[in-house]
């Protein structure tokens, strides 16, 4: 239900009424998409995407004068922000931040009417922020060729296969992919990290033609980046079903792994404008459990001793 007060519109979303202000400020200015419409897109697939927010501090891309202005990230929540709006105060280098979680449906359409175009999350949760439940495998294309794209997701998955890890792709709704690996809270981000470096290199040596972990990317030469950088404290990737800031409002959607056989899938398949489907299919149901890499690594150690 929404109701439209003071210039503001009001959308009721469970137990509460969340106030949108300049509800038809126009956020997607090729789109004519508003800030309202971004509002009701998250409320419509809350319950699809929520479950893979809470519980993670998260940053806020907002873009309050639409997505043609570059915007800003915020960390720390700001003092307008309503006090049922669940947050955690967690260390940084020289002090502390404070981040928003987004705990339900109110919270994801509250943080849309402050133009939060794409929320980004951590990849552990706030009560043991230090212990990684996903590794993060970016997939950056050197620029729209999704072919190449599904090649090497195909390639990281065989991969993971051998070392008995279980995987997940989404599309980023930019241009390339994600692979989600869920894990067990056991291990620290600095040895998710030096296990998804090792990963990556073992991969790209196996396909040095089209593959590379070279971060520079006038070292890249054309090809594929493995992006293994997310997978470390306080840093975020895209949360499924989140809208990017990019013209078509392209939204980061989880796949099944046979979907990536479809020659038509890109980076940018699902929108905004196709919430009804996203809520329809639910390609995560079935989400394997989290594993412990360090089973993982024996295995990818004795494939690097074997050539």
């Amino acid at each position: 239900m929404t109701a439209t007060k003071g210039g503001a519109r009001e959308i009721r979303v469970g137990r509460r009424t969340v106030e949108v202000t300049r509800p038809d400020k126009v956020l997607f200015p090729e789109d004519g998409l508003t800030k309202a419409g971004l509002a009701d897109y998250y409320h419509r697939v809350a319950d699809r995407m929520v479950p893979h927010l809470r519980g993670r501090p998260l940053m806020l891309e907002q873009h309050p004068d639409g997505i043609d202005d570059p915007g800003f990230m915020r960390k720390d929540v700001p003092d307008h922000f309503p006090d049922w709006l669940a947050t955690a105060e967690l260390p940084k280098a020289d002090g502390t931040v404070t981040y928003a979680l987004c705990e339900d449906a109110a919270s994801l359409v509250y943080l849309a009417g402050q133009a939060c175009v794409t929320p980004h999350r951590w990849l552990s949760r706030a009560d043991r922020p230090d212990r990684p439940d996903r590794l993060v495998l970016d997939l950056d294309p050197p620029g729209d060729d999704f072919d190449a794209v599904r090649r090497a997701a195909g390639r990281l998955r065989a991969l993971l296969d051998e070392l008995e890890l279980p995987s997940l792709p989404m599309t980023t709704g930019s241009r390339g992919l994600h692979v989600v690996v869920p894990l067990l809270r056991r291990d620290t981000f600095d040895d998710v990290r030096a296990f998804a470096r090792e990963l990556a290199e073992v991969l790209a040596c196996r396909y040095p033609e089209e593959l590379t972990t070279a971060a520079r990317k006038r070292d890249r030469g054309g090809r594929l980046y493995l992006d293994v950088q997310r997978n470390g404290y306080g840093q975020t990737a895209v949360a499924p079903y989140a809208v990017r800031a990019r013209p078509g409002a392209p939204v980061a959607a989880p796949l099944a792994w046979d979907e990536l056989d479809d020659p038509k899938l890109t980076a940018r398949r699902w929108s905004v404008a196709d919430a009804g489907e996203l809520v329809d299919r639910d390609p995560w149901r079935d989400a394997p459990r989290g594993h412990s890499t360090a089973a993982a690594r024996r295995r990818l150690a004795a494939l690097r001793e074997g050539g």
